[in-house]
């Protein structure tokens, strides 16, 4: 997991974004401070004691931008010790600083949690010259040396594993909210092209008779309000899902127990014949729900792109473990993915399902859409 939170480290152009500063940031610079204070007064062998306090206090309150600006405190504080190690080993003085300064260990994490690749590299190169000068300038032996360089450095492996596991949960949430989205697209595109064909069509017609017979035109009129009723619910069922106020749940989505209802909709021209065979009662909601979006959308193709169309036929046939739909129309075939969404979503729909789809032209005449999906699939 380490090798590749280094990757997706390097690999960020930036850096996740972190809070400004939290609470618990004011808390620990306030009880750190409070600690330099009372080790400056009361300890006895601190050497330089005004400087070592000042120093101590500075790098106490450069941790609360540790999270805007990683990279700028830790150049400032381990580029401080650098500066300390230097004079210290030139000069052969007692070792400079108060023991609160053990505090600069957050900063290792809040480079790799918070920093860019190149941030990190940058501020990895500071953090290990001034360890290798502090072993140099104050040397007891080599297992103090690799203890105190591990205690140095395991803070930022934490860090790369904490940022590694939160940018996959963000990816994740992305990927989620990609699916929902794709998902509203197809809802949208079914419900909205289907009803507003019919409106188009019913009012194309009553323009067309208007004038020789009005109770025709009328009649065109009531459709269009039916229509536009059928299009206003559903799309007040979805902005319910979305807002996710509890009364989404209630709405139940359509299933091939509307697929008459549907062939209704349509009106006599072309006629829609829907026929439905084997056992149908175990269909899981989401086959359901697929099977009625997919005939629906192959329904508004045909309506719209079938030239010359009398007849629409859809069958539904059940298996042992899956379950065929056919939709067939006896128009001249035309191209039906103009820069259209309507076989895409279609696919989508049935590939999500685990089932198959195949549209074209048919042989002899018209066009066909023919998807074969498991009959549970997506829970019952």
């Amino acid at each position: 997991m380490l090798r590749n939170a280094v990757r997706s480290l390097l690999a960020e152009p930036r850096a996740p974004e972190p809070p400004r500063r939290v609470w618990r940031d004011w808390v620990l610079v306030g009880g750190l401070l409070t600690a330099v204070v009372l080790e400056g007064v009361f300890r006895e062998d601190v050497a330089w004691r005004p400087a070592a306090i000042v120093i101590a206090a500075a790098v106490v309150c450069a941790l609360l931008w540790r999270r805007t600006r990683p990279l700028t405190v830790v150049a400032a504080v381990f580029g401080l010790l650098i500066v300390i190690n230097l004079v210290t080993l030139v000069t052969g003085n007692a070792t400079f600083g108060l023991y609160t300064m053990i505090c600069v260990v957050v900063l290792p994490y809040s480079l790799a949690r918070w920093g860019s690749g190149r941030e990190f590299l940058i501020g990895l190169a500071f953090i290990l010259v001034a360890l290798v000068l502090g072993i140099a300038s104050d040397f007891n032996g080599y297992a103090e040396a690799a203890f105190g360089s591990m205690f140095l450095l395991f803070p930022a492996t934490v860090g790369l594993a904490v940022r590694y596991r939160w940018t996959a949960r963000h990816r994740e949430l992305d990927q989620v909210r990609l699916r929902e989205r794709e998902q509203l697209a197809r809802e949208l595109h079914d419900t909205v092209a289907h009803h507003v064909s019919a409106i188009v069509i019913r009012a194309q017609a009553g323009r067309a008779v208007a004038a020789t017979r009005p109770e025709a035109a009328v009649d065109a009129l009531a459709v269009i309000e039916a229509e536009g009723t059928r299009t206003l619910a559903e799309m007040r069922a979805m902005v319910g899902l979305l807002r996710d106020d509890g009364t989404a749940a209630l709405v139940p989505q359509p299933g091939v127990g509307d697929l008459e209802r549907l062939a209704r909709s349509v009106g006599d021209r072309p006629r829609v014949e829907v026929e439905v065979s084997g056992d149908l009662g175990d269909v899981g909601p989401a086959v359901g729900a697929a099977i009625y979006r997919i005939a629906q959308e192959s329904i508004t193709n045909a309506v719209r792109h079938a030239r010359h169309a009398t007849r629409i036929d859809v069958r539904l046939t059940s298996y042992d473990d899956s379950v065929r739909l056919t939709v067939r129309d006896n128009g001249e075939a035309t191209s039906r993915n103009s820069g259209g969404y309507g076989l895409v979503g279609m696919t989508e729909r049935a590939t999500l399902l685990g089932g198959t789809l195949a549209a074209g032209p048919d042989p002899d005449r018209g066009w066909s859409v023919d998807v074969v999906l498991p009959r549970t699939a997506g829970g019952r």
